[in-house]
């Protein structure tokens, strides 16, 4: 199979936070054609764009109610099919975002299946009679709070939504969701994309007669029935037969929940399911147990513990990694990980270098090859994100004061990252000409002043993305964690054949001594290839600096 993808750089854009060319203060299709030679001067291979589809907008886009057309929010089918030729000019190509899991209810199949429970789109979706004593079908809860269950007065019974009330889980035990599904993919496939990105794509099969979640409290949500069911490897197996082998596509699931040896069989190759996935694993770093809204603070032990877990176990296991630390549903991980006020360049950095170093394929989300912030908000009326404003109230309810929930949504809130690209110091950072849906990051971090100063985070982006297409090891190599015990530095090697690469990172605000390992000593011949600080000379005993990270490279 062709895996030139796994030397590739991903660029996640958020469409509506991008670049606004009509000035209605959204961003929109023209504007990623606008910002192409952007990306190509950075090495990027891949967009990863998320939804653009006809959409009420109650989810960003994720709640799609035509799945063949483009929104008017963004532009038209010909922007799109500019879109792709004009990548393709600078050998760029278009991953989609695709939702397979769930529709808005505006969609026609659901008002279809409101309107009767004979209707042929009925069985589409999941349909319920309440229980006995009038609560829910069962004790799943939604992923955005509260109950996944909305009763419709109209047919007496409930629908079943694992997010917003407006998004309807689709029923793919029925063949024709299936086949329905096959054939949208199949319809963007020729267009000339080369990939899809799946979203929650590890969801679509849930245990039959969906049972109560056996297990109580926070974690007790339905995912024992509705993550890694019964029939995901068949759904998956066969939409790679119908589409993706076919059209040699790109793949990449989001397997929230899933485990390690889940997603190690969904990305097999030969296994012919998906080319990689997106596990959130070490995106807990900073939670408390497994509860997210907290004030938790981020703990590098379980960073190293979960990343080397993936490293090591899909190494081994042949399967393949999506590596990132941001995308439009995480904070910024420059903010929740290392330090965004007095090391920011550095933090920046010492994020990538660490990333980058390790076997996978490389995202970078829009902003975070110029080190871009937490936005930090103060008022609760700066928030947009339905799952934000949902747990704000679930914060409120439990007992926290309107201070303590806007704390923890500064650290944890989608928003942190929606927030418009800042591509210079104008009045709206030259997103747009007009106030954006979002407000606006107020600092002085731009794509202008990146790009100006030789020794910014850009352009060390743009040197990590040329070394893994020029160094095998990147992509082949297999992985050691070093001190895996060290709580302040992240230490790993990668080896292939001869060649070896050291990771040295310091992830605190102190300077630390560290005793650098024999087969990195003279006599050996070894080449900095990145240096957050611009270190030249190495010695047995290194001094290392706050947030100082090193990407070593011996032959």
């Amino acid at each position: 199979m062709n895996d030139w993808w796994k030397k590739a750089t991903v660029y996640e854009i958020y469409p509506r936070s991008f670049k606004d060319t009509n000035n209605d203060g959204i961003g929109d299709i023209q504007g990623i054609i606008e910002k192409l030679d952007y990306l190509e001067n950075l090495g990027i291979d891949l967009l990863w764009v998320t939804p653009m589809y006809v959409s009420p907008q109650h989810d960003n886009g994720y709640d799609i109610s035509d799945y063949y057309a483009i929104d008017p929010l963004y532009g038209t089918m010909e922007d799109f099919d500019r879109l792709i030729q004009e990548a393709k000019k600078r050998n760029i190509y278009l991953m989609m975002d695709m939702v397979l899991n769930h529709t808005s209810i505006e969609h026609k199949w659901f008002k279809e299946s409101r309107k009767s429970k004979d209707n042929p789109y009925r069985d589409y979706y999941f349909w319920k009679d309440l229980k006995p004593d009038g609560s829910a079908p069962n004790n799943w809860t939604s992923r955005f709070g509260g109950s996944a269950w909305k009763y419709d007065e109209k047919t007496e019974q409930a629908y079943l939504h694992l997010f917003d009330e407006t998004q309807a889980d689709l029923n793919w035990e029925n063949e024709n969701v299936r086949n329905e599904c096959y054939k949208i993919l199949d319809f963007w496939a020729k267009k000339g994309i080369k990939g899809f990105r799946l979203d929650v794509v590890n969801l679509l099969s849930k245990t039959p007669g969906l049972p109560d979640d056996p297990v109580l409290g926070p974690t007790g949500d339905g995912r024992t029935h509705n993550v890694d069911g019964p029939k995901i490897h068949e759904y998956l197996h066969a939409m790679n037969q119908e589409v993706f082998k076919s059209m040699q596509l790109v793949t990449v699931g989001e397997m929230s929940s899933s485990t390690p040896e889940q997603c190690l069989l969904y990305s097999q190759e030969e296994r012919e399911e998906l080319s990689m996935i997106f596990s959130f694993h070490h995106m807990k770093s900073d939670y408390k147990g497994k509860a997210k809204w907290t004030n938790e603070p981020f703990s590098l032990e379980k960073l190293k513990a979960s990343q080397s877990l993936f490293q090591e176990k899909m190494h081994k296991g042949k399967g393949w990694n999506a590596l990132f630390y941001s995308n439009h549903d995480q904070p910024r991980a420059l903010s929740r990980f290392a330090d965004d006020r007095m090391y920011r360049q550095e933090s920046a950095k010492l994020l990538a270098i660490t990333l980058f170093g390790q076997q996978g394929t490389t995202f970078i989300y829009q902003g975070e090859e110029i080190g871009m912030t937490n936005a930090y908000f103060s008022s609760i009326d700066d928030y947009k994100d339905t799952e934000s404003l949902a747990a704000y109230e679930e914060l409120i309810a439990s007992g926290f004061s309107e201070r303590e929930a806007l704390i923890i949504l500064q650290q944890k809130s989608r928003d942190n990252a929606r927030t418009p690209m800042q591509w210079d110091n104008s009045i709206y950072k030259g997103f747009s000409t007009r106030e954006p849906w979002l407000r606006i990051n107020p600092d002085e971090i731009s794509a202008e002043k990146e790009m100006s100063d030789e020794n910014s985070v850009f352009y060390t982006y743009q040197r990590l993305i040329a070394y893994r297409k020029k160094y095998p090891i990147f992509t082949e190599g297999s992985y050691r964690a070093l001190d895996a015990e060290n709580k302040e530095l992240f230490i790993y090697e990668r080896l292939y054949n001869e060649e070896k690469l050291l990771i040295i990172s310091n992830f605190s605000n102190k300077n630390i001594h560290y005793k650098m390992p024999a087969d990195y000593r003279e006599p050996h011949r070894i080449n900095i290839l990145e240096s957050n600080y611009g270190r030249e000379n190495l010695s047995a005993t290194l001094e290392l600096k706050p947030y100082e990270s090193l990407l070593l490279f011996r032959e």
